[in-house]
Formats: structure tokens, C-alpha cells, sequence
């Protein structure tokens, strides 16, 4: 497999630089899933748009044995994009800096492998070309929940999944079992007060000064509320507050974010923040708060990850085997290991001897020797789990 995915390296390069050259965000993917439905076409491949919003879904194979399903995202993110290379984003202020563009170029890749190959796939491995991985609809609703109500799991026996990693060498693959991406939340609260003069602090009551107890209560919240051993994070991102130097403001505005592995440390993070707001009214002021729910743990299969694992061993020898990290990072694939067992693994794609990249940041780029690797090791991986479940 790695062989076949070797020969069409160049197409998948052509793919990846054709989506990285126009991002786009959240569900208006509309460009990307147009090129991923022609591309499937061409192949031969049945394809259904429309699913989950603007989802793409391809099968290969029948539906009357076990379904494997591989997911792969295709949504950007508003970063402007400093990389002075050919294939640079057009679209100003959108940028492929998660490598969505790589895993929908190495889900076609799987495509392009397969397409052929129809009469010996023991079953159906059925692509899932997802949206809006990064953010929520206005329903707080991202696209893998989307997508599995508009059916695109019915009936999987297993899923899987790669996200590019570029701090691992190009090529490497890790993984590891159980729970593996944090759930996230998130709050935005205004902390109340009562404006007025900053000649005459005492006669407003200054949100300022209440948001400065409030936060070093919150703060303190992973370290002293949490048990050590469970994984918790508490960060603010945004506070804004106040206009002008001798005005104290009617109120100050606050956002963060939570992150957990653990259901009870969920619950918790979210009943201290409540708990540190309440500290506004004790000193005279009052609060106003949002919680926004989102993406649970990621969980791993142990048995979908031993087939991985192995896989990676029989395509890249020992070798070819990086060490894997838990992440308080958090990704909507969680919903689908919900649906099914299944796995994601990362796919390495740092440049040979160069600097770590990381995702998320204007100067993300990848080394494209992965592509071929990334495709093989999910087209074999899903042949693999498909004559498991025969």
C-alpha cells in the first residue's frame, strides 16, 4: 500500500496546495467540498453532498458487511498566513494552520488507492469529508455532531482519524489508547459594578478592582480545587474593560476557556467559575455568566489502536514509531469515537532536522513527504479493520 501511495504522491501534493490556496471557514466550505465531490466522481467513487450542512460523503465498497469509516476535516482558521511559499493562502485573513487541507488531500489519496480495488474490499470503507471541525454554528453545534445526525455513521463498525503533528519527524506515526484530547469549555461573563470619577473611587463600585479578585480566585481554581493527578486547565483569554484612564466603568468583560479529561473535573471547573463570580457580589457587585459546552473527551480503542499501531510497524518498520502525547487540545472527533470504536493517530510532518511547527500559528506549513505515508497507512488501516470484523 505504501508503494501504490508513493506513485501518486504528486497528485496528492496538487490536492493539498490546491485546498491550502483557498481556506475556508467553518461550514462555508462550499469551494473545498466541491473540488473533494469532482475529485470522487472522476475516481468513480458515489459520493453524497450535503451531509452535514456542507459535508462530503464517499463509498467504496458494499454496505452488506461491516462499515469502517475515515474522517478527515476540511475547514480553516482565521490566521493570516506569513509563509512565503507558492501555494500560500489566498484568502486574507484564512489560513490552513491546523493541516486540514493535508488531511482531506490524504482522504482523497485513500480515494484514489481504493477506488479500483472495489471487489476486494470486504465490506464498505466509507470517507467522511467533515466541516467545521474548529468552530460551532450558531446552535453551538460543530460538524462531526452534524454529520453523524445526518447519518454519516449509520451502521460503522469502527472510524478513524490522523491529525498532523509537526513536531514529530515527517513520516512518524503515534498513538497511544484511552483518552487522549481534553474536553473543552469555555465562559464569558461581565464582572458589574457601578461607574464613575477615578477622582472618587468611593462612591462607584470599581469592576475593575472586583475582576482582579475574581480572576486570582480562578486562577487558583486547577491548583487548589482539582485533584493533582486529573489533568485541569483554566485560562482567560480576553478581559476588557474601561476606556479612558480617569474613569472607573460600569463593568468589565471576561472570557476563557476549560479544559478536562475527567467528567467530575468538568462538572467542577464549571461550578468554580460560578464560585469565583460569586465573589463580585460579596463585595458589592453582581456578575452576568454564559457557559458554552463543548466537545467531550477523545477516547482512543485500545483494539483499534493496536491495529494502528501494528499497521504502522508493517508499513514503516520500528522505526517509523514516534512517542505520542496526551493533549489539553481538544477536537470534535470525540463525538464520533462516541458513535464507534475507533482511533485517531498523528502523522508526522516535520521537515528533517528543522524546527518544530505548530498548528494554530501563521507560520504552520508541513513537509509533504507525509502525504503518501498518511494515505497508505489510513486505506490499509480501514482494509485491515474491515477483514477483522468479517
Amino acid at each position: 500500500m505504501l508503494d501504490k501511495a508513493q506513485e501518486i504522491k504528486p497528485r496528492l501534493i496538487e490536492l493539498r496546495r490546491t485546498i491550502h490556496r483557498q481556506p475556508e471557514l467553518g461550514f462555508a466550505v462550499h469551494r473545498t467540498a466541491e473540488l473533494v465531490a469532482r475529485t470522487l466522481g472522476e475516481l468513480g467513487v458515489e459520493a453524497q453532498t450535503g451531509v452535514g450542512k456542507t459535508g462530503v460523503v464517499g463509498y467504496i465498497g458494499e454496505s452488506d458487511g461491516p462499515v469502517v469509516a475515515i474522517r478527515g476535516d476540511m475547514d480553516a482558521l482565521p490566521i493570516q498566513e506569513i509563509n512565503a511559499v507558492d501555494y500560500a493562502s489566498q484568502n486574507p485573513g484564512k489560513m490552513h494552520a491546523c493541516g486540514h487541507d493535508a488531511h482531506t488531500a490524504m482522504l482523497l489519496g485513500v480515494a484514489t488507492l481504493l477506488a479500483k480495488e472495489t471487489r476486494s474490499v470486504p465490506g464498505q470503507i466509507r470517507l467522511i469529508f467533515q466541516p467545521s471541525e474548529e468552530i460551532a454554528d450558531e446552535e453551538g453545534i460543530s460538524g462531526a455532531p452534524r454529520m453523524i445526525a445526518d447519518g454519516a455513521l449509520k451502521g460503522a463498525n469502527a472510524v478513524i482519524a490522523l491529525h498532523v503533528d509537526g513536531t514529530l519527524d515527517a513520516g512518524k506515526i503515534a498513538i497511544e489508547s484511552g483518552k487522549v484530547a481534553a474536553a473543552v469549555d469555555s465562559f464569558r461573563a461581565d464582572v458589574i459594578g457601578r461607574g464613575g470619577h477615578g477622582a472618587h473611587p468611593n462612591r462607584a463600585i470599581d469592576p475593575i478592582w472586583l475582576t482582579t479578585q475574581v480572576l486570582n480566585a480562578m486562577y487558583a481554581v486547577p491548583s487548589r480545587r482539582v485533584d493533582p493527578f486529573e489533568p485541569a486547565v483554566l485560562s482567560l483569554g480576553v478581559v476588557r474593560g474601561g476606556a479612558a484612564s480617569n474613569v472607573i466603568p460600569p463593568s468589565v468583560y471576561i472570557e476563557g476557556t476549560l479544559r478536562s479529561m475527567d467528567e467530575g473535573v468538568r462538572e467542577l471547573l464549571l461550578n468554580e467559575v460560578k464560585r469565583c463570580l460569586e465573589i463580585a457580589r460579596a463585595l458589592g457587585g453582581d456578575y452576568k455568566l454564559e457557559i458554552e459546552h463543548g466537545y467531550p473527551p477523545m477516547f482512543n480503542d485500545s483494539g483499534v489502536t493496536d491495529l494502528i499501531r501494528q499497521t504502522g510497524r508493517d508499513l514503516l518498520g520500528e522505526g517509523g514509531l514516534g512517542k505520542s502525547n496526551r493533549t489539553m487540545g481538544a477536537e470534535d472527533f470525540s463525538y464520533m469515537t462516541q458513535a464507534a470504536a475507533g482511533a485517531m493517530f498523528s502523522l508526522g510532518v516535520r521537515h528533517p532536522g528543522g524546527a518544530d511547527k505548530y498548528v494554530h500559528t501563521p507560520d504552520f506549513d508541513i513537509d509533504e513527504d507525509a502525504l503518501p505515508v498518511g494515505a497508505a497507512m489510513l486505506a490499509e488501516t480501514a482494509l485491515r479493520l474491515l477483514r477483522g470484523l468479517r
